[in-house]
């Protein structure tokens, strides 16, 4: 590899110090180093992302570049996480390993994983891309929300709960875990279908294929009142939602590719992470 894109958390970085060290190994090596623009809320500036990039390494923790992931998307860059954070189930490698992965990576090609993404809209308006989860709560008063799910127009169940998420394989060791739902591997392409603290004695988890597609439809509170709700994708881009909305979830076209150093089974880094969790 000889072309890199270097994308900072700055809170994990804020003077820049570790981002400016990894550029000048890498154009110490002979290599081409780009590091992102980004605006005041941390995104990167649209227009601002090159061309011709063979790997995007990630400074940061999971959020980091599950936002990288969905900012990246259309362009085909691998990416490569270096763990700044907590858990890092994504971040490939950690931050005192970061000079010998980029050895390897200027020696030689390691193994891509393609990672499912969702898409979601709502009301058929803007759509909105996810690689973790899209997760519809309660708006407000802490009370349940009355919604039913659809799968391929037929109605599957009707919930009163905070909410539910729809996951993907790579976000059900995220708040799909938290609210008991089960853990998928990562390259696997389904969707988890989780409700949160539902007021049933049902509350099991439901695997459907990638190839449906999921409807969310707000419904009507008790004693004919307005629900109100949020949608957030990936726990970004909240929108308010109300009786009557629908939030229709697909699976996108696009994927996150990955770039894979060791050979560890995500069954061994699973039980490593969660040691002492």
């Amino acid at each position: 590899m000889d072309k890199f894109y270097v994308i900072t958390n700055q809170l994990k970085d804020t003077d820049y110090r570790i981002t400016n060290e990894i550029k000048e190994y890498i154009e110490a090596n002979g290599k081409t180093c780009i590091l992102s623009q980004k605006d005041t809320d941390g995104h990167i500036i649209p227009g601002t992302i090159p061309e011709g990039m063979d790997c995007a390494i990630v400074l940061g923790g999971d959020g980091t570049l599950i936002r990288a992931a969905r900012e990246l998307e259309g362009y085909g860059i691998p990416l490569l996480g270096v763990n700044m954070g907590t858990l890092g189930y994504l971040a490939e490698v950690e931050l005192h390993d970061c000079r010998a992965a980029l050895d390897r990576l200027f020696a030689e090609m390691p193994d891509i994983e393609d990672r499912m993404m969702l898409q979601g809209s709502v009301n058929g308006k803007q759509s909105y891309s996810a690689m973790n989860d899209i997760v519809v709560t309660r708006a407000g008063e802490l009370r349940v929300v009355h919604f039913n799910i659809y799968v391929n127009d037929t109605l599957l169940n009707s919930y009163r709960a905070d909410g539910v998420i729809i996951s993907t394989p790579t976000g059900t060791t995220g708040y799909n875990l938290s609210a008991g739902g089960p853990i998928v591997e990562p390259t696997a392409s389904m969707f988890v279908i989780t409700p949160i603290c539902s007021h049933a004695l049902n509350t099991s988890s439901i695997v459907l294929s990638a190839e449906d597609m999921i409807e969310i439809e707000i419904c009507e509170g008790r004693y004919g009142r307005q629900e109100r709700a949020v949608v957030t994708f990936d726990g970004m881009d909240g929108i308010a939602l109300t009786t009557g909305d629908r939030v229709v979830i697909r699976k996108s076209e696009e994927t996150t590719k990955l770039l894979k150093l060791n050979k560890e089974s995500f069954m061994k880094t699973m039980r490593e992470k969660m040691k002492g969790n």
